[in-house]
């Protein structure tokens, strides 16, 4: 076919014209050479196949950031782009199942309860929308939290429980009692049945007829209560990644730029993202995770809790538990000192939970340690 106008280029791959030039300003897909006189674009017949797959990728959701990595793994391992394509989309069905299990808990609740007989929604959800007996599980734990070596004050707070596993990141000259407060706050969930009741003990087996919609609804109020302990610390905030473990799965709640990560099966996957400006630019593709990791906006966050209700609206997923899983929750401290492949090694490696934590602030320290660190590890056992 040889060199095609835009015009040809966008009718063969199915792609606009506005979209073809979006996507040369981003470097995503740049034509093969522009008319130095008009400055008209052209493009090979080449460059068909990495516009279909921009195209594919689109149509399931892939922010522009994605797509450049995969598309740039795509010429050189097709293996590798198929692997990112694979996590992508793990994140999605992960983020799709926490909304499926509070949709049906509604539907069931609207149900029950129609309009003009009962107004007030049950706190006992019906039986057909009762989790099924979970697997015999547990986990084991271990958290830390810890200085550095430049900072005056450790703001950090990280957290391990029988059922709570939390890391808050406090900022501001009361940042400190405000990562405290916060994880304090989570301590004490609401009264919901079957986990308002649930003793806090090693070797907790699950939460009865708590369904996947009302956890997620019980840990959103926590944070509630959570932001409401923040306030009154002047120009103070907190990040907060938590988990509440059920038994058989763990409902994440995430506000901030402090992590969570998942080791399943050998690989790492960070099942949090990001609320940041720059990760907003990179989301968008006008910035890459490279250029981000020394952009001057790097620090600035665009939720936390602050004790006002702007914004504060936390991401909640479920994580179906598997034996052999390890989770880490961690603050900046420690994942911008040590990069993935470093963490996924230590992960890996070590042995206890309290081993893996040891080793990761000892690596930190080694990197610098220019920020406070919070660090949870918990491994996923049989019982």
């Amino acid at each position: 076919m040889g060199s095609l106008t835009i015009g040809a280029f966008a009718r063969a791959s199915r792609l606009s014209a506005k979209a073809l030039r979006r996507y040369d300003e981003l470097g995503l897909l740049r034509p093969a050479r522009v008319d130095a006189y008009t400055g008209y674009r052209y493009y090979e017949a080449t460059q068909l196949a990495r516009a279909r797959l921009v195209v594919w990728l689109r149509r399931i959701g892939m922010p522009l950031a994605g797509i450049r990595e995969v598309c740039d793994l795509y010429e050189t391992d097709a293996a590798a782009a198929a692997r990112a394509v694979r996590d992508y989309w793990a994140r999605v069905e992960a983020e799709t199942a926490a909304r499926r299990d509070l949709a049906t808990f509604l539907v069931g609740q609207l149900s029950v309860h129609p309009a003009g007989k009962d107004a007030a929604m049950s706190s006992h959800p019906p039986t057909s929308l009762t989790t099924p007996p979970a697997p015999t599980l547990g986990i084991r734990y271990a958290a830390r939290s810890d200085r550095g070596l430049v900072r005056e004050t450790n703001q950090d707070t990280a957290y391990a429980g029988s059922r709570l596993l939390a890391v808050a990141d406090g900022y501001g000259e009361e940042g400190a009692p405000a990562s405290a407060a916060a994880i304090e706050a989570m301590k004490s969930l609401p009264d919901v049945p079957g986990l308002a009741d649930l003793p806090d003990l090693p070797d907790l087996h699950g939460l009865p007829g708590l369904p996947g919609g009302e956890l997620l609804s019980a840990l959103a109020e926590s944070v509630e209560r959570a932001n409401r302990a923040v306030d009154g610390f002047a120009d103070s905030g907190t990040t907060l990644t938590a988990m509440l473990w059920t038994g058989s799965r763990l409902a994440l709640v995430h506000i901030g730029d402090s992590r969570a990560y998942l080791l399943r099966d050998g690989e790492l996957f960070q099942i949090t993202h990001d609320h940041t400006v720059v990760q907003s630019m990179i989301d968008e593709g006008t910035l890459t995770p490279e250029e981000a990791a020394s952009h001057p906006q790097r620090a600035i966050l665009l939720k936390a809790l602050d004790g006002t209700e702007a914004h504060t609206r936390p991401d909640l997923h479920l994580q179906d538990a598997h034996p052999g899983d390890r989770y880490l929750l961690c603050s900046d401290g420690l994942f911008t000192a040590l990069p993935p492949t470093r963490l996924h090694r230590t992960l890996t490696q070590t042995g206890t939970p309290t081993e893996a934590v040891d080793h990761l602030i000892t690596l930190t320290h080694e990197s610098g340690a220019p920020d406070n660190i919070a660090c949870v590890v918990a491994d996923v056992i049989p019982l």
